[in-house]
Parts: structure tokens; C-alpha cells; sequence
């Protein structure tokens, strides 16, 4: 059964029924926290009816930096259409976000002044649960003992740095660009199995702009943890996000406008592309407020919900 971990500034909690109960634990990290299962186990035991509710307390990202963030790239169907590309011919990448960009559940996301196209991306996030060796196999058997848990991220993006300069890592490591939580979800091997339940949405001012399933992803945990470790090692307390859905302010221009910008210089393409850009209204922008959320509810898997609001500049790029 799944148990969602809470942390605060003094300490870590689990929540059961809308109140927090504290964990008798010295850990400060996420790793010490998942080696000290004991202590977690004892708080589920014992729930306090009288503890405090999440809303009074201010929670904080459940996975403490340093830590390695890792994310996979164009890693659900419905993204790869709105990216343009076909799905079946997306081949797995990877890419790293600081660990600097991590923030909390509810923290404000700040635009750079230089950033003019703000996007936004939710993501379910594999928190992991030992070290995992450059040419491990992860087998779907053995998932549950790579992730400790699941948690809510959004990988917040800025398209005209990514675009124009090819800099996955720049755009999507600012600070505050990946807010996560609010709880650390610890999950079994069974609720592991059933990972294409989850429902992933996120709303910007209350309207939907992405809403999908785990089942709509190409690379599963399991594999992409097996191509990861192809070159990079894992350990405890390290965060890997899994792909968003379509729905992102980005979309790939029509076939017509493909076939012109082929014959521009790059320089031009993206200065046109981004002029077109200006006129998208989905764009984040100052005081816009993002909520997130990854649910199961038939199987009473709540991730909880994130809520971030927006400052910063919209639409006002130094391209």
C-alpha cells in the first residue's frame, strides 16, 4: 500500500486522511530518509488524528538536492504528435536538469528576464531507491527495488533557450524550474505493475492543458532506467522525470512552414518561428498559476497536487 512522505523545514512526515504525523527519524536527506524505513513504518503504525493539515505547513520538494535530476525526452505519444514527429520512430534520449532548479510544491516559478517563452511540462517522477551501477539491467521484477517512490514534477521549460541555442540544459535547469511534490509517494511492486493507471493533469488558471495516462508513454521505467544506466549511475534520492504528455504551449509548425524553414538559415528560422510564436496565448506568463497533479483513484494512489504561480516576463525574448 502507498504511503505519502511529506517534508518541512524541521522534518519529515507521512500523511494519512488530511494530517500529517511526524517521523521519529534524524535523516536530512532523501536517501537517509528511504534507508530508515523503519522509522516511516512506525508513523504509518501510529497516525496522529490531531497532527496538522498539509495546508497549514509549508512543504518542500521531498527530494533534497544535491541529487542528480535526470529526464527523458519526447517520452509520450501524444508529445511526439505535437512535436511532430512520429512516435513509433522516436529513439530514447536523455538529458539533465540541475539539481539547483528543484523547488517546492508550492513555491513561485520565476521567469528570467531574458526568457520569453515559458512552458510548461508535467512529468511523473521516479525518486530512486539504491545505487544503480553503470550496466545494470532493470528488469520489470526488479522495479520496485530501483524506485522508492513517485512523486509530481513539472519541468518547466524556456523554448526560445532550448530552441534557438540547442541547450536542453540551460532552458530546463533556471531556478525554481522544477517544482516537485508535494508528498514522495512510496509504492510497492504491485502498484509499481500498475503504473499506466495514473492520470497526469496540469491546469494553468484552471483550464486543462494536459491530461493523460501513464499508458500513453514509449519508454517504460523499467527500460529506460536499463538505457540510462548504459552510462550514468543512480543512487538513492536521485530524481528521474519520465516525459510529459501533449498539451505543452509548444507545438510544431504545419508541414508547409517545416518545408520553409529547411531552407532558412538557423539563425532566421527561429527568429521567424518565435515572431509566430508571440501570438500563442499559452505561453506562461506573469501571474499565471500552474496546478499539477499524478492519481490513481481506484487504486488510492494520490501523488497530491503542486501549485505554482508565475513571475516574470512573457513573450518579451532577446532573440
Amino acid at each position: 500500500m502507498s504511503t505519502n512522505v511529506a517534508r518541512t523545514d524541521d522534518g519529515w512526515w507521512i500523511e494519512h486522511d488530511g494530517r500529517l504525523t511526524r517521523i521519529s527519524t534524524t535523516a536530512t536527506t532523501t536517501a537517509e530518509l528511504l534507508a530508515d524505513r523503519p522509522a516511516v513504518d512506525r508513523a504509518v503504525a501510529a497516525p496522529d488524528p490531531d497532527g496538522p493539515e498539509p495546508d497549514d505547513v509549508t512543504l518542500l520538494s521531498p527530494v533534497t538536492v544535491p541529487a542528480r535530476v535526470v529526464a527523458q525526452m519526447v517520452n509520450y505519444r501524444s508529445h511526439a504528435r505535437d512535436s511532430g514527429i512520429d512516435p513509433d520512430t522516436v529513439p530514447p534520449a536523455f538529458f539533465r536538469k540541475a539539481s539547483g532548479s528543484v523547488c517546492g510544491p508550492t513555491d513561485t516559478v520565476r521567469c528570467p528576464d531574458h526568457v520569453g517563452f515559458l512552458d510548461h511540462e508535467v512529468e511523473l517522477g521516479l525518486v530512486i531507491g539504491r545505487r544503480i551501477d553503470v550496466g545494470t539491467v532493470v528488469s520489470e521484477d526488479d522495479l520496485a527495488g530501483a524506485v522508492a517512490g513517485l512523486v509530481v514534477t513539472n519541468d518547466v521549460s524556456a523554448r526560445d533557450i532550448q530552441l534557438t541555442r540547442t541547450q536542453f540544459y540551460e532552458a530546463k535547469s533556471y531556478p525554481t524550474f522544477t517544482p516537485v511534490g508535494p508528498f514522495l509517494t512510496l509504492v510497492d511492486a504491485t502498484e509499481l505493475a500498475a503504473l499506466e493507471r495514473l492520470r497526469l493533469t496540469l491546469s494553468v488558471n484552471g483550464e486543462i492543458r494536459q491530461d493523460s495516462t501513464v499508458a500513453d508513454m514509449l519508454v517504460k521505467p523499467a527500460r529506460a532506467l536499463t538505457l540510462l544506466a548504459r552510462f550514468q549511475a543512480l543512487d538513492a534520492g536521485d530524481l528521474v522525470l519520465t516525459g510529459t504528455p501533449g498539451g505543452t504551449a509548444l507545438k510544431a509548425p504545419g508541414p508547409v512552414m517545416e518545408k520553409i524553414g529547411a531552407l532558412l538559415p538557423p539563425a532566421v528560422k527561429w527568429r521567424a518561428f518565435f515572431k509566430r510564436q508571440a501570438g500563442n496565448p499559452r505561453y506562461l506568463k506573469d501571474g499565471d498559476v500552474i496546478a499539477a497533479t499524478i492519481s490513481d483513484p481506484l487504486r488510492g494512489i494520490d501523488l497530491g497536487q503542486q501549485t505554482n504561480i508565475v513571475r516574470g516576463p512573457s513573450h518579451e525574448s532577446a532573440l
